[in-house]
């Protein structure tokens, strides 16, 4: 995850069970996925210092050259700049996700 999703982890991942402990720009949070699934569902839930959860749909679609990953970002209870901000940090993750998976490959 550092790697690729600065807005949400600037540092090493610890695991714990089935949740993600992730020292972030915002502070700690949590990260919890769906159980692993053969749909391509990556869904899952950050949990902010706040206490606020904000579900993440995410999914990975077969595609003839590799695959495309579908990420939905909601505008629930941002202001239109900060929607507009948290727009392009999840396109600057998905670039740099791009740029990492690509670099495995070669």
């Amino acid at each position: 995850m550092p790697k690729w999703a600065a807005g949400l982890a600037n540092s090493a991942v610890t695991i714990d069970g089935d949740r993600l402990l992730v020292d972030s720009p915002m502070g700690q949070v949590t990260v919890r996925f769906v159980p692993h699934n053969d749909l391509g569902v990556l869904d899952h839930d950050v949990t902010l210092p706040s206490g606020i959860v904000v579900n993440n749909p995410v999914r990975v679609l077969s595609h003839p050259n590799g695959a495309e990953i579908l990420f939905t970002v909601r505008q629930i209870e941002l202001s239109d700049e900060e929607f507009e901000r948290d727009l392009g940090m999840v396109a600057d993750d998905l670039k740099r996700l791009e740029e990492v998976l690509e670099a495995q490959s070669a």
